[in-house]
């Protein structure tokens, strides 16, 4: 008890670690206050473990160092940089599309000075934003007219509002999607103010579906791409040149919701053809709405492409300047479809293309070069091997396609804990490492990694002493 008591006494105080050399560093990165903070706190909870464990005082140094880690681990992001190696290229959950260095260039500049995002510098008067993509989406799909918003379902929102609030909106039963998030399409047309008329059935919808249905309180008929699902065996659908001519000739719009949207022939890359959304404009689709973050590549974005008359009115809709993007992001989005101009080189210069496009021989060569790497990183209680893997698209393109790949198969000798313990260390890395656990092993699908070194690198901050890392299924250390 004396013991304790004297190795209480002998704390340093809040202001002798405020003057120690390591305190100086901690000053400098976040401040008096916070700093003190944090020294108070680590005094705290020192003077709990003196009490209950025979322990020698914290030096000013340990306690002023204690502190630095404590607000450090506080500062960091939980944005930071990760490796996707889940075999998902477009995964929702880690971001979507990794952007061109052409647009982070032009996101940067735009964040750095002021810009001319509403301002004519012709005329010397007030401008719009969207004139800044509206031509290049125009050339790209054919539309007469563009306007974007920060999402497709804000696309969607927005444009069912304005051609059926109050109104009536046909749709088949076979594509009334739900995407990730429990995102319903009925419920954002609820949400837009339309009333939701369902013609067909899950399986089949046939043209006179969609004529009994129209009357004099329809606002549009909505086509939706189940970009995310397949209806197989005994189905029937209406193509968009036939609700196009049905539409027209009983005076009422059509929307084509493409989801994903693609606006290049995908099977140039070897991947399967989407429809794309020149194809949906050229098909007679009065409006066309589809992302930016996905198969396009780009940042997160809705476009809404179309009729000139109804791009009027979506852009009068006083929702559009809710939903309307940022001069940061509309820098990168016109950056990226610039890429388009050039077909022959897109898939050199977009992520997005570069890496669905990658063979299946090149990812196999990269296996065996890191192989031996990794298994010395994961240690003896685990076994690594070279395997081949089926990469997915994601964000709900192709959802039945899949793409040749290769990555490796990490395996335990000792047990499921000692695998789940694993994968536990591989998200905690300074740069988080994302597999996926599949069939009693870690899958590191490597289609997505493009930086060898810095994976090597991040790999050897696993375990000082590889060999014996989770060994009987618990960590070394």
């Amino acid at each position: 008890m004396e013991i304790a008591r004297a190795a209480l006494r002998d704390l340093p105080s809040v202001d002798a670690v405020l003057n120690s050399a390591t305190a100086a560093a901690l000053l400098e990165r976040f401040g008096r206050s916070a700093s003190t903070e944090a020294i108070r706190t680590v005094l705290a909870e020192t003077r709990i473990a003196l009490k209950s464990r025979m322990l020698p005082p914290p030096t000013v140094e340990q306690v002023a160092t204690l502190a630095l880690s404590r607000l450090a681990d506080g500062d960091r992001t939980a944005l930071r940089p990760l490796f996707n190696l889940t075999g998902t290229v477009l995964h929702t959950n880690l971001g979507r599309a990794v952007l061109a260095e052409v647009a982070i260039e032009a996101a940067v500049a735009a964040m750095r000075d002021p810009v001319a995002l509403e301002f004519d510098l012709a005329t010397g008067r007030r401008g719009e934003r969207d004139d800044h993509v509206r031509d290049l989406l125009c050339a790209l799909t054919g539309a007469e007219d563009a306007t974007v918003v920060n999402n497709n379902a804000a696309a969607v929102l927005l444009s069912l509002n304005t051609l059926a609030a109050g109104r009536e909106a046909i749709v088949s039963r076979g594509e009334l999607i739900e995407i990730g998030g429990a995102f319903r399409m009925p419920d954002i047309m609820s949400r837009a103010g339309a009333k939701l008329v369902e013609v067909g059935t899950t399986n089949r919808t046939h043209p006179k579906d969609y004529k009994s249905a129209i009357n004099e309180a329809t606002g549009v008929i909505l086509k939706v791409h189940t970009s995310n699902y397949r209806v197989l065996g005994f189905t029937s659908d209406v193509g968009g040149a036939e609700l196009a001519r049905i539409s027209a000739d009983r005076n009422v719009p059509l929307m084509n919701d493409l989801g994903s949207g693609t606006i290049v022939d995908l099977s140039r890359y070897g991947l399967k053809k989407e429809p794309t959304v020149r194809e949906a404009v050229a098909e007679g689709a009065d409006v066309v709405t589809f992302s930016g973050d996905k198969l396009l590549g780009g940042p997160q974005a809705g476009f809404i492409v179309g009729k000139r008359a109804i791009i009027d009115a979506i852009n009068r809709n006083p929702m559009k300047r809710a939903l309307r993007v940022d001069k940061i992001r509309l820098a990168a989005i016109e950056a990226t479809l610039k890429l388009y101009r050039d077909p022959d080189r897109l898939a050199e210069r977009l992520p997005t293309l570069r890496l669905l496009a990658r063979p299946r021989s090149e990812i196999e060569d990269q296996a065996r070069r890191l192989s031996p790497a990794v298994q010395q990183s994961v240690g003896r209680g685990f076994t690594v091997t070279i395997c081949e893997c089926e990469s997915q698209i994601g964000s709900g393109a192709l959802p039945l396609d899949t793409i040749p790949s290769a990555g490796l198969r990490i395996t335990s000798n000792t047990g499921g804990i000692a695998l789940e313990r694993l994968a536990a260390a591989l998200r905690g890395l300074r740069r988080p490492v994302i597999g996926r656990l599949e069939d009693g092993a870690i899958v590191l699908d490597l289609r997505c990694l493009t930086d060898e070194t810095e994976f090597l690198s991040v790999l050897n901050a696993l375990d000082s002493d590889p060999s014996a890392q989770f060994q009987n299924g618990q960590p070394s250390r």
